[in-house]
């Protein structure tokens, strides 16, 4: 399909640059099917959902990605995207024409790593020097990663460290939170629970490749950027027995949606699942395994408005999108939710 089929006109104004605080205040735009769109808040949503539903989160935890430093006289900036190993990370690079494999790059705070190999997507390894663990080095040196859109018109601060995290999180390796569960506080888990909505946990370590544009024209020729998830036997258990009850699984963000996918056989079935996954959903995708999704909302041309749209329909989010803008709905990282039901 054409990527300029999932354009749109968003006005800047409706970027958020700070979440809404308590985070269950956040604006809900509702849409089931081809019903009239309903306008409500997070709040809101254990009354939308019905007992024996399952909730599905992602508990990655996003670690402070965002690195600045130095190779001699040249200012590099590495933006961590997914692990190799204990000590080595595939990192996005600016000012890229600056580095060669076997440069050091000093960051600061005695944090020092090789730039070991340049890949095709321009992206390197970074090997890390010493024998502390990385975590730790990164929370010395690093910053919270936050998306482009915001952190094009603020610097990132000690806020960030809270805001930018999860009520879930507690498995180190994103650098980007999954931010559909933002919204979540412990008096709307409260609530949900007296609705008889359960939750479940996955992991799926969220790369910066969720923020990078799609260059091509079709999407046939885009390709993901792999990612590592998990879901443990115990956990694929209760998945499917919730199904089996007649409960719907309804992902919590779109990352915990495309580890549900990348797990389900084709008869619909969750495996236990530990692995890179980069699937790819986009209009005409079957769906074997989500209900529902609650998320944010997303970037124009983007991998995720894409996901959406196969969700729900391209026309329908589309209309989906428009009221939004209409009604003033604050978009993407920090901004409101919608709950779509196909």
């Amino acid at each position: 399909m054409k990527v300029d089929l999932f354009d749109f006109e968003l006005p800047q104004e409706l970027i958020a640059l700070r979440p809404v605080r308590p985070r269950d205040a956040a604006r809900l735009l509702v849409a089931r099917g081809d019903a009239s769109l309903e306008d409500r808040g997070v709040l809101d949503l254990p009354g939308l959902l019905e007992p024996g539903d399952l909730l599905v989160f992602n508990d990655t935890r996003v670690i402070p990605a965002q690195l600045e430093g130095r190779r001699g006289e040249a200012k590099i900036g590495a933006t961590l995207h997914k692990r190799i190993d204990l000590r080595r990370w595939q990192a996005f690079i600016r000012n890229a024409k600056r580095l060669r494999e076997g440069d050091t790059i000093a960051f600061g705070g005695d944090v020092e790593a090789v730039a070991e190999q340049r890949h095709a997507d321009g992206s390197f390894t970074l090997g890390f020097a010493g024998d502390e663990p990385v975590e730790v080095m990164l929370e010395r040196a690093g910053r919270m990663p936050l998306p482009p859109y915001i952190a094009g018109k603020r610097t990132t601060d000690e806020r960030d460290r809270e805001d930018y995290q999860t009520m879930f999180a507690r498995e180190d390796g994103a650098v980007a939170a999954p931010t559909a569960a933002l919204h979540f506080t412990p008096r709307l888990i409260e609530a949900l629970e007296a609705r008889g909505v359960k939750r479940e946990t996955l992991t799926l370590h969220v790369g910066a490749g969720t923020f990078l544009p799609v260059k091509a024209e079709d999407t046939d020729d885009h390709a993901m950027h792999a990612e590592f998830g998990r879901i443990e036997a115990d956990t694929a258990k209760r998945l499917n027995a919730a199904r089996e009850a007649g409960g719907r699984l309804i992902a919590v963000g779109t990352t915990s949606l495309r580890l549900l996918e990348s797990a389900a056989d084709a008869d619909g079935v969750i495996q236990p699942f530990a692995a890179d996954t980069d699937i790819f959903i986009t209009p005409g995708y079957r769906f074997r395994a989500a209900d529902g999704l609650m998320t944010n909302f997303h970037l124009p041309k983007s991998t995720l408005m894409m996901l959406v749209s196969a969700l729900m329909g391209r026309e329908r989010m589309m209309t989906v999108y428009a009221h939004a803008i209409a009604e003033r709905y604050r978009f993407y990282s920090y901004g409101d939710s919608s709950l779509l039901i196909p």
